[in-house]
């Protein structure tokens, strides 16, 4: 089995945030890896990583990061591979991570989902294997399906809670 997504992290401390997205995966049986790489710790590894992405066929990259966050950015300014960044509170509530993550210069793009949210990350990566893959396709519309009848079922037992002046 050939890994189509590659979750990466900065350090295993990350793993906490980021394994939301490899159950995500797995739910949804897309063959993914986990590595943790750092932009600053072992620069060359991460670049030794992005440049071989495309080769070893992978399709999407999930980063995540945290405090000087970087990684996503790097990965992507060496590979056509897209990059979602996932941004990880690790100081200032994880803005500094999301404002490193998303403000990527023209031309090295990031998708970034919000803090903390490795869960998005992978509902992104399946949406865009899902392109050309109807097998991936229906799993996700189950999921969002699932989604909607949740608030359906929510908004029934909320007519069942009686309040004075509830009207509805």
């Amino acid at each position: 089995m050939k890994p189509r997504v590659s979750i990466i992290m900065g350090s295993t401390s990350d793993l906490k945030v980021m394994e939301k997205a490899a159950l995500f995966l797995d739910k949804m049986e897309i063959p993914f890896e986990m590595h943790a790489l750092s932009a600053h710790r072992t620069p060359e590894a991460v670049e030794d990583f992005a440049k071989g992405a495309e080769e070893r066929g992978l399709q999407v990259i999930i980063a995540g990061a945290g405090m000087a966050a970087h990684l996503p950015g790097v990965i992507a300014a060496s590979t056509v591979v897209p990059v979602i960044g996932v941004p990880i509170s690790a100081t200032l509530d994880g803005m500094d991570a999301l404002l490193a993550i998303v403000q990527m210069p023209p031309g090295i793009p990031v998708a970034t989902v919000g803090i903390d949210n490795a869960l998005n990350a992978a509902i992104l990566a399946a949406q865009i294997l899902a392109v050309d893959d109807e097998t991936i396709r229906t799993k996700v519309k189950a999921y969002k399906s699932d989604l909607k009848q949740k608030i359906e079922k929510a908004n029934t037992e909320l007519k069942m809670v009686k309040y004075s002046f509830k009207t509805n």
